[in-house]
């Protein structure tokens, strides 16, 4: 099986019966296929922990009209997020590779609400910040490092690591959304961007949309969705939509899009 950092594509029926301490339930809302798995213990494929992955209409299509869409997700990630404290939005990867620029963009599209520029007329605002740290070889730090550095300055009760994520599947890519409280995990042991609660010592909740998958090709070569770009730019709107109304569910899906602009 190629490399797959969802994990309703290591323990779907595909994959034949469930390993004891793997439960997975399918649902539907709307046009969106819900899928929860909880892994309930250690020494799997992938750790301990809960993950949602909602599959949809090509991301690509999708703007801030459909606020439905938007809805469901953030209704699936606040279920995972601590209910009240400030959070901090990473967003991670390389803003000069389209593939990998889901993060950067989504972090662009925060409603920033800490620091007194940021002070919004409306109570029971949530304090969030958010930032893209770029990669280690821009800044000569380690992802780790620079998380590290940030979860102490901000001490937020969570943190949000927004991610590129790769399928397994070539029909996924640019049509699901996952989010999992076990933090960053990505498909490869050795990845330098795990990010996770025992490392940072704040709860790290992972989100993302697969934009990859390896080719059959070779090693080194990746398979990426046709319309890319839209997939990069609508998906980051998608993301950043359901994280800004997670957060802050006193304010409309349209009062969001316009406040972060």
């Amino acid at each position: 099986m190629r490399f797959t950092d969802m994990a309703d594509e290591m323990f779907g029926t595909a994959q034949g019966a469930l390993p004891a301490g793997v439960r997975l339930a399918t649902a539907k809302r709307g046009g969106v296929t819900i899928t929860r798995v909880e892994i309930a213990r250690e020494g799997l494929a992938k750790p301990r922990g809960r993950y949602v992955t909602l599959e949809m209409p090509s991301v690509s299509v999708l703007d801030e009209r459909d606020a439905a869409v938007i809805e469901t997700c953030a209704a699936e990630l606040r279920a995972l997020l601590p209910p009240e404290g400030p959070v901090l939005v990473l967003g991670i990867g390389n803003r000069r590779v389209t593939a990998d620029a889901l993060g950067p963009r989504t972090a662009q599209k925060i409603l920033v609400t800490m620091g007194p520029q940021h002070t919004l007329p409306v109570k029971g605002i949530r304090p969030v910040a958010a930032i893209a740290p770029g990669v280690s070889a821009s800044t000569g730090l380690t992802l780790r490092q620079l998380a590290g550095a940030m979860v102490e300055a901000v001490r937020p009760a969570a943190l949000i690591c927004v991610d590129s994520l790769c399928s397994a599947e070539g029909a996924r890519l640019g049509r699901s959304v996952q989010f999992s409280d076990t933090g960053l995990y990505p498909a490869q042991a050795d990845h330098a961007k795990h990010l996770n609660a025992a490392a940072l010592g704040v709860p790290a909740i992972a989100a993302g949309i697969p934009t990859l998958m390896d080719s059959d090709e070779g090693a080194d070569l990746v398979v990426t969705p046709r319309a890319l770009d839209s997939v990069i730019a609508h998906g980051s709107a998608l993301l950043a939509g359901a994280i800004n109304r997670a957060l802050q569910p006193r304010l409309s899906v349209a009062q969001l899009f316009w406040l972060a602009g």
